[in-house]
């Protein structure tokens, strides 16, 4: 199982100078990728959970990352794609990839909040049959010299898409979602699946095992599709023993969590320090919120498991 980081994206320890230093230090560290989200809107009474209150642009601060590393891959968990058109998507996503010479990991959900779609001017019917569509509209401008798509909901005249991605044919491809008809759109249609935060991680077998068998029934090979799971990491400096969640707890509780994460089928997992309320809240004291995640940075790095 790989193991990514989640860039600073969220709350106290997102920003420029944090960004640069955690992507550099975990490239240095052997960390496989490095992963974002998306957020656009948040009510105005901030009822949403703190890591959703302050959240910088995922693509933006993925090139950002991009600029100053060479190596680890780049993630984003997830864009929303009913909120962004997918010859725009396509554009920027291509752009990255050929700027971070060939690095980009594009995840794409269907989204949930109505604020969101309500700014975006989105609608919430058929975005199963949407989204099909959206993954043929990114593949023929990737792909093809000449693009043209005339669909249901999405029309590309016959056009050109350039530069086109250093990754053939494309960037892959993750779908997000927790419906079991979303774990099998992800098996059909998608390079893989990327859990939510709120993953029950100690069943997340049971939503590997729907994306695989959809692919298998799609003709696909399902061991070639990845698997990629958030971890909300809570890491302590004691055991805990009441009503423990995966991956929160001490190193040793954790350690034993990433085993049987593994065992499940998890391809990779990123910790996601956004979720830490001493690190990604906007209350978080921002020096001891960074300092906390560089330490736990090292401490469950690749090269000191």
């Amino acid at each position: 199982m790989l193991i990514g980081f989640g860039l600073p994206v969220s709350g106290a320890w997102a920003g420029p100078d944090n960004v640069t230093r955690f992507a550099t230090e975990a490239e240095r560290l052997g960390y496989h990728s490095l992963w974002t989200f998306q957020r656009l809107l948040v009510d105005a009474d901030l009822r949403a959970d703190p890591v959703y209150h302050d959240v910088l642009d995922p693509l933006l601060s993925l090139a950002f990352a991009a600029a100053h590393t060479s190596r680890i891959r780049l993630g984003v968990s997830i864009v929303n794609f009913p909120f962004v058109s997918p010859a725009y998507l396509a554009k920027q996503a291509a752009t990255l990839d050929v700027l971070s010479a060939g690095r980009l990991d594009l995840g794409l959900g269907a989204g949930w909040s109505p604020l969101e779609f309500a700014a975006s001017d989105a609608t919430t019917p058929r975005r199963g049959a949407r989204m099909k569509e959206y993954l043929q509209v990114l593949h023929t401008l990737w792909s093809d010299e000449v693009s043209r798509y005339d669909g249901e909901f999405y029309t590309v005249p016959a056009s050109r898409m350039s530069p086109k991605p250093v990754q053939r044919p494309g960037p892959p491809v993750l779908l997000g979602g927790a419906a079991p008809v979303a774990l099998r759109r992800a098996g059909r249609l998608g390079s893989g699946w990327v859990s939510r935060s709120a993953q029950d991680l100690s069943r997340i077998g049971e939503d590997i095992a729907v994306v695989r068998d959809a692919a298998e029934r799609a003709g696909r090979d399902p061991a070639a599709v990845r698997i990629v799971c958030r971890g909300a990491l809570r890491l302590a400096d004691r055991p805990v023993d009441t009503d423990r969640r995966w991956l929160t707890g001490s190193r040793d509780q954790v350690a034993e969590d990433l085993a049987r994460i593994d065992e499940q089928g998890v391809t990779e997992l990123f910790f996601d320090l956004n979720w830490d309320p001493l690190v990604g809240s906007p209350n978080a004291d921002p020096a001891a919120g960074a300092a906390r995640a560089e330490e736990i940075l090292h401490a469950m790095a690749p090269t000191a498991a």
